[in-house]
């Protein structure tokens, strides 16, 4: 039996690569913070790449559709572009000054600099929209 997509049609839809370096890592720790602190959801990735059609339904009703991806090889970007989902928002650790590394002892400075940048693009497209 197939298990039901528990996402949500919502606000700000998070979706971090969360690849296999400490960027991928970054971008996951702060989608989850971003949750918690209720500035968006996180959702899967992953149900996307695997064309779950639920969570793909869920996430193209989103108003603001967020990638975070740890580098340049933008598999989050790709994914969602592959899946036929447009995203208003963009973030590339990497091009935060964060170098990618297999180092995952995360430091509380990297957490908060992709916070941040995924907090100042919602507020530059909010902004230009009033």
């Amino acid at each position: 039996m197939a298990e039901k997509c528990l996402c949500e049609a919502n606000e700000v839809i998070l979706l971090p690569c969360s690849g296999g370096s400490n960027c991928g890592q970054l971008a996951n720790t702060a989608a989850v913070r971003l949750t918690q602190d209720n500035v968006g959801t996180i959702f899967c990735l992953a149900g996307i790449g695997g064309h779950i059609s639920g969570m793909i339904a869920s996430t193209k009703a989103g108003k603001r559709i967020v990638a975070i991806d740890g580098c340049g090889v933008a598999c989050a970007k790709k994914t969602l572009e592959h899946a036929g989902i447009e995203l208003t928002d963009y973030i590339v650790i990497t091009e935060l000054g964060i170098k990618k590394t297999h180092d995952f002892d995360l430091p509380e400075s990297d957490i908060v600099k992709v916070i941040s940048a995924v907090e100042d693009s919602l507020a530059e497209m909010k902004a230009a929209a009033d």
